[in-house]
């Protein structure tokens, strides 16, 4: 039996796994969570909206039945391509073809003191703290002076694609429904939410209609929103913009960019713009025939495409189904197929009865889009139960603006 290796439980990874779980491979998914969680939707767990537990699934629970997976939980340290190794933190393991799906980081640009002060929003451990830092903050602003209280409650939100535009949007709402009936000692006039962005525009990569719409969409819940500008400094206290402007914030969140979780072993050469892992048209890495990257890490380049297909999910699940087939193909002796990516489209969500939608056929935006949102992310979470608790908080929201989450929890520390 032919022994596959997949890095990473992402999109991908799980996608390809649960494609060939039938197939007589002896499949090895290796990841440092024991969960896949739901990325698109990490926003609402750091805004109190969501539990995490209804965006993550367990690994082990997909897979229950099936004999043939194997699943360790442990960091990968690096890869063999002469003898075929993968090394971990709980051991080594042998392949015979190796997938890389190892997604995506976030991506600090090289400026080291925002990262150390900056919180990213990749994972649900980062959504936890972010959750945790603001709702923390908050009660801190209860017993400060003046200056230090518009440091706690100011928030600054850094990256305008679909990530920045949600988590402002989602914050500016508890802003309004929210914090003045958990904190009435606070006057949250006082409070400002910002977006900052470097392009000229939020939502750049969507039509032109829907980006100005999602701009219009967080000015109308009240967030201050400054294109064309850059955070060049945060010490944890204040964030300095490239205008000049200076903002008092504990509060900085970081959604401006991803970089590829590349991996040692692997040549220099193989590794492209951005972090990512340049494969060819099946998705081979170059110069291997017998390792391959898939989603987020893999940079592909097609006439379409001259600098990579877009590092969204739609591209991750595509390209895990096609190398499904071509990994048969190659185990047959058959020619394989090269992939093609097509665009399903892009959107994003505001705020209540406020979102944007760009479909090949169709661009919308407004109280449908935002119906037509929930149900499409409603429909991709993983489980029955967690669908159902995200459906009952959604509605819940809905119609009493607000949610019973907003817990601090902190893990405990031992001597």
């Amino acid at each position: 039996m032919e022994k596959l290796v997949i890095i990473g439980a992402g999109f991908a990874g799980l996608r390809l796994a649960r494609a060939l779980k039938n197939k007589g491979l002896e499949i090895w998914l290796i990841d440092k969570n024991n969960y896949h969680q739901f990325p698109p939707l990490l926003y609402q767990v750091a805004t109190s909206g969501i539990e995490p537990s209804s965006i993550a699934f367990p690994l082990r629970k997909i897979f229950q039945s099936k004999k043939n997976i194997h699943i360790r939980c442990g960091e990968v340290d690096g890869i063999d391509t002469e003898s075929k190794t993968v090394n971990t933190s709980v051991g080594s393991i042998k392949y015979d073809y190796l997938v890389i799906a190892t997604g995506a980081t976030t991506n600090f640009f090289g400026n080291n003191l925002i990262e150390q002060h900056a919180m990213p929003m990749k994972s649900v451990s980062e959504a936890l703290y972010v959750r945790n830092k603001i709702l923390q903050n908050f009660e801190n602003a209860l017993i400060s002076e003046d200056e230090t209280r518009k440091a706690l409650l100011n928030i600054v939100v850094v990256g305008g694609g679909p990530t920045g535009v949600e988590i402002s949007g989602a914050l500016a709402e508890m802003k309004k429904h929210i914090l003045p009936k958990d904190y009435p000692e606070i006057d949250f006039k006082s409070m400002n939410i910002y977006l900052v962005e470097a392009g000229q525009k939020t939502l750049a990569a969507f039509s032109e209609k829907s980006s100005v719409k999602s701009k219009e969409y967080l000015e109308k819940l009240g967030v201050v929103v400054h294109t064309g500008t850059q955070v060049v400094s945060y010490d944890g206290t204040e964030a300095e913009l490239s205008t000049g402007k200076k903002i008092l914030t504990k509060n900085l969140i970081w959604a401006a960019g991803i970089k590829g979780n590349t991996l040692a072993g692997l040549p220099p050469t193989t590794i492209a713009r951005g972090n990512r892992i340049t494969v060819n048209r099946f998705n081979q890495v170059t110069g291997f025939d017998d390792v391959f990257a898939i989603g987020d890490i893999a940079f592909m380049t097609t006439d379409k495409y001259p600098n990579g297909h877009p590092q969204v999910a739609t591209v991750a699940n595509m390209q895990a189904d096609t190398l499904s087939k071509n990994i048969m193909h190659l185990l047959e002796g058959k020619p394989m197929t090269p992939f093609e990516y097509k665009d399903r489209g892009s959107m994003a969500t505001v705020g209540r009865g406020l979102a944007v939608v760009d479909l090949p056929f169709a661009k919308f935006q407004g109280f449908f889009a935002w119906l037509f949102w929930m149900f499409l992310h409603l429909m991709l979470i993983l489980g029955v139960k967690n669908k159902l608790f995200v459906f009952v908080n959604w509605l819940w929201n809905y119609f009493t603006f607000d949610q019973s989450l907003r817990l601090i929890i902190k893990p405990s520390k031992k001597d």
